[in-house]
């Protein structure tokens, strides 16, 4: 599955494979891509702005003049105009991000009509694939340490409070039962 996105020079691509994200990137300051795999990309998500603060600066004077003028009753008139499309031109060329920071890299979404599907492909495969690795018993392991693993899934809203507290419970009555066999076997 591919989504892309574009917004002015910026062009994003979201490749979907089976076991990982593909993140390529291209704007007027370079381009590259990233791999990542689900897993590895976290829940957190922050938020970035793109502008141009000096088509803002320079709006916000040539209003300035142009207001200047027409009290004045200047000639300069002109630049009121000049100002407000400087502005305009500012509003409309912001460029929003939903920002994922993962290890191997940064995966910026624009915010834009794709924007909720590409972090719900995201969420979906990332909890499906944080269950497959993640989401059985493993009594093999210190039964702390699977308490803990099934928490942690219920915190990263992988499993249900539910369903983790049954995994919990599981992991639980298989520790007492190992605990009352090797009990039994010291008093044989």
């Amino acid at each position: 599955m591919r989504i892309e996105q574009k917004r002015f020079a910026v062009k994003h691509t979201f490749t979907f494979s089976e076991q990982q994200l593909n993140f390529a990137f291209k704007d007027r300051s370079g381009s590259g891509d990233v791999d990542v795999a689900y897993a590895d990309i976290p829940k957190k998500k922050s938020v970035r702005i793109d502008e141009n603060s000096w088509l803002r600066n320079a709006g916000i004077l040539w209003c300035a003049i142009g207001v200047a003028a027409l009290l004045l009753k200047w000639s300069g008139v002109m630049w009121l105009p000049i100002g407000i499309a400087c502005l305009v031109w500012y509003h409309f060329s912001k460029v929003r991000y939903t920002i994922l920071q993962a290890e191997e890299g940064s995966i910026w979404v624009i915010q834009d009509k794709k924007h909720d599907d590409i972090l719900r492909e995201i969420s979906d495969r990332r909890n499906r694939q944080l269950l497959s690795w993640y989401g059985e018993i493993n009594y093999e392991n210190d039964p702390q340490s699977e308490i803990k693993k099934f928490n942690w899934l219920a915190e990263q809203e992988v499993l249900s409070k539910e369903q983790a507290d049954m995994k919990i419970a599981e992991v639980k009555m298989k520790a007492w039962m190992q605990s009352t066999e090797s009990t039994g076997n010291l008093l044989n």
